[in-house]
């Protein structure tokens, strides 16, 4: 039993996805134009409905399927796969990693898909940061049981981007975990959302202010 556990989102927490987002989209329109950037988007998000995150290796799998003769797709699944995730590190997270990881064990805890999003962690350099400790679920705030069992603590600090995800992890364990909000990203700055669900028990500007 831990006295004190860090678990620490990825997207828009440590790693600008806002801008990855954007990267993707600017590279469909300029290789295969806006009709076929739209198309993947929109498909992209319909699995984000269904899936609760976003499969953009699946997306390009089901554009596939509406285009199966496009061998241009190809580029796309290796520029997917090869994008420098690295150069999208939000300044001083690795920082953040390693303080946190004086005062207690820091895991990585995240959403997505089983291919592409266990890489983003590899290639950007945030799993080696946390030696490896690294929790990849379809939807975490409904896997707290598994979580508790890998990592079990008195007490859990949880530092995400999402203020429902804060929100319904601190229904479920209460006064048991301080729930962190870095206001950085389109989650973090969704009115509707910061209106809808409950206050943070912290709220900072960007993830580099927990350094102090």
């Amino acid at each position: 039993m831990n006295q004190l556990v860090f678990l620490v989102d990825v997207d828009n927490t440590l790693l600008d996805n806002d801008r990855i987002q954007a990267d993707i989209k600017a590279y469909l329109e300029r290789r295969y134009g806006a009709p076929c950037r739209d198309r993947y988007w929109a498909i992209l998000e319909e699995l984000f409905q269904e899936l609760g995150y976003r499969d953009y290796l699946g997306a390009l799998q089901r554009y596939r399927v509406e285009h199966p003769q496009d061998m241009h797709l190809l580029s796309m699944s290796s520029f997917l796969v090869d994008y420098p995730f690295a150069n999208r590190l939000y300044p001083e997270s690795l920082d953040v990693l390693e303080r946190l990881r004086q005062w207690g064990p820091t895991i990585l805890l995240t959403d997505g898909d089983v291919v592409f999003q266990p890489r983003k962690v590899e290639r950007s350099g945030l799993s080696e940061a946390v030696n490896s400790h690294v929790l990849i679920y379809i939807h975490k705030e409904l896997a707290l049981d598994d979580v508790e069992a890998r990592y079990p603590a008195l007490h859990y600090v949880l530092v995400d981007d999402k203020p429902r995800i804060l929100a319904a992890v601190k229904e479920v364990w209460g006064n048991r975990v301080t729930t962190v909000l870095p206001r950085q990203g389109q989650y973090a700055h969704d009115a509707n959302a910061l209106a809808s669900f409950a206050i943070p028990d912290v709220t900072v500007d960007r993830i580099g202010d927990l350094l102090d």
